[in-house]
């Protein structure tokens, strides 16, 4: 899968957790693509920071929210 096929999909499940109940387990963006990008300090297929990927299992589910709003965001600048 090519990086805009992976971050389309990342925009849909980001949606959808923005769609969902707040109360409800927000799913981990992980793809199995795990490779940083230098340059962005981004992972290539979550479009996570490295610190965001080390939280996320600990995180309560507000922080995990407010990365996939992130992502959101990244999945624009990364295919404008």
């Amino acid at each position: 899968m090519n990086d805009m096929a992976l971050h389309t999909r990342l925009l849909q499940a980001a949606q959808a957790v923005k769609a969902s109940d707040p109360q409800a387990a927000v799913p981990s963006p992980c793809l199995s693509v795990c490779q940083m990008d230098e340059a962005s300090g981004l992972c290539r297929g979550c479009l996570r920071t490295i610190d965001e990927i080390i939280r996320w299992g600990g995180a309560d589910r507000s922080y995990q929210r407010r990365v996939w709003e992130a992502i959101e965001e990244r999945t624009g600048l990364v295919n404008p």
